[in-house]
């Protein structure tokens, strides 16, 4: 039995001794804290996505087999569909990539009852999504309104702000709604008719929105997208009211832009980087009601490909919306959740650490033998507070499985003739390993978007100064090679081994939209 302790235990054990003292336990106490707190959101959020499923399946059991449509089947008769307001549906595109045919059908293949259009705004015709989409159309022509809508090139805002903002301009003069949709989320048949209606029966709503169900591919870089979007997850599954506000899902009162109402169009137009953000800024500037149907969660596959390279590139995406504001108060906010963010991501991440070096120490201790030493009596403490911390990852865990579980449950009730989601392919283990690199990663990239002040967002750079977009960069060395989530091609190669490559691409997935393939989710 050794009696004396190496130069490198020796610093293994004071380690383990400093994080044992009064002040590295209460940062291991406020990890364990901060892992309950969101068990417990999830758990709350799990709550409203099962009271929606159950009251699914009471009605389809007091036989209305249409539930997933509407709540009371009466509302399915003529009389009361040829009373529903139109709606337009603005979609702004950009890039191709394996999953758009999906989720473009499943935008225009709404079961709403009203009138509706839809109205797909890219860039340009160079756009690889152009030709796509305008061949899907073609394929409905009879059977839907839509149109393809040509934005050119934004020089005052971001390229997806102008696009909404063109589609809005081209809407039909009778529109009482318009919905923005992003082209990477898949929609149920009734998601239309169930926002429509929130919206009529409570007109003091401003926007109406939802929040994606991440479906990752078995990658790093997708399971850390799924863990960055979880903690959000429970601001929109509220059932009501909420704070939170998702670009990918927003409906809005169409007057609001016709008239300019609190500045939506011009605070959008005059510098505007991040739409959601603007919106909820405005909205809580003026005071305006902001809601999340409990139906409102929508299948977002990840592309297959998903490196942890375009993880890193979402991230920054993400923290770099931080830095746009558009008044005094939005700027404290926006640095205020900076502050708080980047503090409870390390303080989530440090408990982890400390808990390496606890059973790292505790193992040298028991294979090497040192427990007589005087020294080691440490080690029982450290490995309570690593079984403390143990025990609330679990329950986490759990909180999170079960809430992806219910929204699984809840997103196949609603698309019954969809390809069935599973939990089965979620790597837990994978996810876990996620939930410590983004919670390292989100204040690394929070403080390079702080200081940089410019962003490149598919192939487009954008320059802030005092919170709004004042310089627009384009240049063909800055396009990736793919988007990050939907690994979609953003613009047409010259070349003709590239440009059949491109076609080939656009063959298969024509062929996958005939005849869906079941996700492996």
């Amino acid at each position: 039995m050794s009696t004396t302790l190496d130069s490198m235990d020796s610093i293994l054990f004071s380690l383990s001794r400093a994080f044992c003292t009064p002040f590295a336990v209460f940062v291991q106490i406020q990890g364990c804290v901060i892992c309950l707190l969101l068990a417990l959101g999830w758990l709350m959020a799990a709550y409203i996505r099962n009271r929606e499923i159950k009251r699914i399946k009471n009605s389809m059991k007091a036989g209305n087999s249409l539930a997933f449509l509407y709540q009371d089947i009466n509302e399915l008769e003529h009389s009361r569909q040829a009373k529903l307001p139109r709606v337009s549906v603005v979609m702004p595109l950009k890039g191709f990539g394996e999953h758009n045919l999906h989720n473009w059908r499943s935008q225009i293949t709404s079961l709403y009852g009203g009138p509706l259009e839809f109205l797909f705004v890219l860039e340009s015709t160079e756009d690889p999504a152009y030709h796509a989409v305008s061949r899907l159309l073609s394929m409905h022509q009879d059977q839907v309104e839509a149109k393809v809508v040509i934005a050119g090139l934004a020089t005052t805002c971001s390229q997806k702000i102008h696009n909404q903002l063109i589609g809005v301009e081209k809407m039909h003069k009778d529109t009482k709604y318009v919905l923005f949709l992003d082209d990477d989320v898949s929609l149920h048949p009734g998601t239309i008719g169930a926002l429509t209606a929130e919206m009529e029966k409570n007109p003091e709503i401003f926007i109406q929105t939802g929040y994606p169900l991440d479906l990752p591919s078995g990658t790093l870089g997708s399971y850390c997208i799924y863990e960055y979007h979880m903690p959000c997850s429970m601001g929109f599954a509220t059932g009501g009211t909420t704070f939170f506000l998702w670009g990918g899902c927003m409906m809005m009162h169409a007057d609001d832009f016709r008239q300019d109402r609190y500045g939506v169009a011009s605070g959008l137009r005059d510098g505007g980087y991040s739409d959601d953000m603007t919106l909820a800024a405005l909205a809580g500037a003026h005071k305006r009601l902001i809601t999340s149907p409990p139906v409102a969660v929508f299948p977002h596959p990840l592309a297959t490909d998903l490196s942890f390279g375009r993880y890193w590139n979402y991230l920054r995406k993400q923290t770099f919306v931080l830095e746009s504001y558009i008044s005094k108060v939005n700027w404290i906010m926006n640095k205020a959740l900076f502050a708080v963010h980047c503090y409870l991501s390390w303080g989530f991440v440090a408990p982890y650490i400390m808990a390496v070096i606890h059973i790292t120490s505790a193992l040298r201790i028991y294979f090497k033998g040192y427990s007589q030493l005087e020294d080691t009596t440490f080690a029982s403490s450290g490995m309570s507070l690593v079984i403390l911390l143990a025990i609330c990852t679990f329950i986490e865990l759990l909180s999170m499985w079960n809430l992806t579980r219910r929204e699984v449950t809840l997103c196949n009730l609603l698309s019954p003739e969809a390809p069935r989601l599973s939990l089965a392919p979620y790597n837990w283990g994978l996810i876990f390993v996620a939930m410590l690199v983004d919670n390292f990663l989100y204040p690394i990239s929070a403080f390079r978007s702080h200081f940089s002040q410019s962003i490149n967002w598919s192939g487009i750079r954008y320059h802030l100064r005092n919170g709004k977009v004042f310089k627009i960069e384009r240049r063909n060395d800055m396009v990736p090679a793919k988007t990050d989530l939907g690994g979609k091609h953003l613009y047409g190669k010259k070349g003709a081994s590239q440009k059949a490559s491109f076609l080939s691409s656009l063959g298969r997935n024509l062929a996958h939209w005939r005849q869906p393939k079941k996700f492996d989710v």
